[in-house]
């Protein structure tokens, strides 16, 4: 089969012909029909997440038809259309598993990082870590929900909100862009927040129903003149930008980070105290979220704004989306 592969840290991709994997007794082979480009597949290019061993084939927003399944498979079958995430696959066996916390499990696999991901025509899979899609999505546009979709979907779902709360969205790129259409269907006030007017009519667009810019306005008053708001979900790596904005929460507001930067923030205990604010962070989710999230997405029309590329383009791709150049989301077509 063929497939992009990085052969060594630091590498470029290398698009070449490989053996096709066959699945062992608790996997699925898939048949790749699309796969997002993620900033995270650059841990691969870097090598820059423990334990990664070469070559390796990134990719853990992967769509494709289940072509075939191990013998201890009975939950899935040949000819159906599923998807794999970041989350890819758990032991079973460690506290959080026992506890059902599958997301933190202490053995947990990454697809495209603990094994080969979708950058290729084939990829195999543990059973748990597959999601099935539903039929009114296409390939390419379920597959980049696999990962900035669950990221924002499962944060929003998950964080105490109610129907007419004020939502704040930190940052319109890959996970922004839909973060506002999830929090608008989900029926809060949603209020989008960039550094310039570029996006705003994007914004609105999207569904958002007020459009803060950073640029020329103070956010946190901005967002304290429309009562404060209830969640702020940060969706762009920078850590300043972050900061700025903590003072926008209302009275049990909360602070939630999706936005995966190293920089740290910068936020006082009395920032927190009045109003009993909070701070968090929120992980992507397992493969049951993937799939309740493509099921969200395609009840409710909520799709990914991408680019696609063909395999043999995957430099020129990722280069693109590494780059922020994007608008917003890349997918690679094997």
């Amino acid at each position: 089969m063929k497939a992009a592969l990085i052969e060594e840290k630091g590498g470029d991709f290398i698009v070449k012909e490989i053996d096709k994997p066959s699945p062992a007794e608790n996997e699925v082979l898939i048949k790749v029909e699309a796969c997002g480009i993620c900033h995270s597949d650059n841990f691969v290019k870097e090598g820059a997440f423990p334990g990664i061993e070469y070559p390796r084939v990134p990719g853990h927003e992967v769509v494709g038809i289940v072509e075939e399944v191990g013998s201890n498979v009975s939950n899935w079958k040949t000819g159906q259309r599923v998807g794999v995430g970041w989350h890819g696959g758990h032991c079973f066996e460690c506290e959080p598993c026992r506890r059902g916390d599958f997301i933190n499990c202490q053995n947990g696999k990454i697809s495209g990082i603990s094994y080969d991901g979708g950058y290729a025509e084939y990829m195999t899979a543990p059973k748990e870590a597959v999601a099935g899609v539903p039929e009114e999505l296409s390939s390419a546009d379920a597959a980049p929900l696999l990962c900035a979709g669950i990221t924002v979907y499962n944060a929003l779902r998950n964080s105490g909100i109610k129907a007419g709360d004020v939502v704040a969205v930190q940052g319109i790129g890959g996970l922004g862009h839909l973060a506002i259409q999830y929090a608008n269907k989900m029926g809060m006030r949603t209020i989008a927040i960039s550094t310039s007017d570029n996006k705003k009519e994007l914004a609105k667009e999207l569904g958002a129903h007020h459009f803060i810019n950073t640029g020329n306005q103070n956010a946190s008053e901005e967002l304290q003149k429309l009562g404060g708001a209830k969640l702020i979900l940060a969706t762009a790596p920078h850590s300043d930008a972050i900061s700025s904005v903590v003072d926008g929460l209302g009275i049990d507001g909360k602070l939630l980070m999706v936005a995966a930067t190293g920089e740290p923030i910068e936020v006082s205990p009395m920032q927190l105290l009045m109003g009993r604010k909070s701070a968090a962070g929120w992980p992507s989710g397992t493969a049951m979220d993937s799939e309740d999230t493509l099921n969200f997405s395609a009840m409710t029309d909520t799709k990914p704004m991408i680019e696609e590329y063909p395999l043999e383009k995957v430099n020129e791709a990722f280069e693109r989306m590494m780059n922020n150049k994007a608008r917003f989301r890349v997918v690679l077509k094997p």
